[in-house]
């Protein structure tokens, strides 16, 4: 394969591909916890299996929508190949989008991605305020309907009705959803089934890790006439303040007017029970968000299904899904949060 030269984007190139703008980091007040980091990741892609023609591939960015809770800036890529930065229309979530020919890809290449990221607490009053914003960024009919995995009827629409018994409030419901959720699930990674955000296998088994959590209470808030909402991204531990990170961690929101967007995070809550009522309208600094919602068409469209959730590159050769990539992603805090990191948004 002939390489073409390294080709690297800053921030302001990525910004006039896709429209949009780019700001470097606020600075958080001293109110509120925050944590500054440099994230790195490298994709590793196979040569392409004897025979084939295409390879097309979509690596997730971290996501930068209208909120103020992450900002994302110094971003570089690193590709022998061309690429472009697109996001797909529903959701707003942001990509790199990369098309290879076989002999572009005969042999095996890298894709380094780094970035710099500030994630400021998520931490909302739980009082309605006439000062909210009025109506959402998002539609919120579209978090009222179900995802292919997060039915709203049958089963799931009679588990919520009897547990939001009595509840008339918005803000009520979710947290009678939220209790049940943590009361009943039990976070593990045992048998198969779990991991996939599937509602039903989350209501039946009781158990799995934070997307089949985050599963159960959209869909029973849904159900209950609460719009809410999938995230994801990657967590950052508390313990150190540089490393490789070999998981995913997703959480949600429900929304209410008067008050807004609320997040939670039902499996950190069971994991942490001291900080359960924390949890219910707060998320902490220690993550990175990449995506937003389920079911993902992307743009330009992959051939296969929609994504059931978007946090690592997805590629397909020849219009069918190609699994043999491999992924390291690492971060390093900034040198004067560091002292910090520990005891923020806790």
């Amino acid at each position: 394969m002939k390489r073409t030269a390294v080709i690297t984007a800053l921030v302001s190139a990525a910004a006039l591909l896709i429209g949009i703008s780019y700001a470097a980091p606020r600075k958080a007040s001293s109110a509120i916890p925050s944590r500054s980091f440099t994230l790195d990741y490298t994709i590793h892609v196979p040569a392409l299996p004897a025979g084939s023609h295409e390879l097309r591939l979509w690596i997730p960015l971290p996501y930068q929508g209208t909120d103020a809770f992450q900002t994302i800036s110094q971003l570089k890529i690193e590709s022998p190949l061309k690429y472009r930065i697109d996001r797909e229309a529903e959701f707003g979530d942001r990509y790199a989008y990369v098309v290879a020919n076989a002999a572009e890809a005969a042999k095996p290449f890298d894709i380094k991605v780094s970035l710099h990221a500030t994630r400021l607490e998520h931490r909302v009053s739980l009082t309605p305020s006439a000062d909210a914003p009025a109506a959402p960024h998002f539609e919120t009919a579209r978090y009222l309907r179900p995802d292919k995995l997060v039915p709203i009827d049958g089963q799931i629409a009679q588990l919520s009705a009897e547990q939001t018994a009595g509840a008339t409030e918005p803000l009520a419901k979710a947290r009678k959803i939220y209790n049940y959720v943590i009361a009943t699930m039990h976070y593990d990674h045992d048998g198969n089934g779990w991991g996939h955000g599937d509602a039903i296998y989350a209501c039946n088994a009781k158990h799995g890790n934070c997307t089949d959590f985050h599963s159960l209470f959209i869909a029973m808030a849904r159900a209950a006439g609460v719009p809410a909402r999938f995230q994801i991204g990657l967590p950052l531990p508390l313990d150190s303040h540089a490393g490789a990170i070999t998981s995913y961690h997703c959480w949600a929101e429900f929304y209410v007017q008067g008050i807004g967007w609320v997040p939670i995070d039902a499996s950190e809550a069971w994991k942490h029970r001291e900080k359960v009522d924390y949890f219910f309208g707060a998320i902490d600094t220690n993550r990175v968000m990449f995506s937003l919602g389920r079911d993902i068409r992307l743009n330009p469209a992959q051939s296969g299904e929609p994504l059931n959730y978007f946090v690592y590159p997805y590629a397909e050769v020849d219009g069918k899904p190609f699994t043999d990539l491999k992924n390291d992603y690492s971060f390093r805090d900034d040198a004067a949060a560091a002292v910090n990191t520990a005891s923020g948004g806790q």
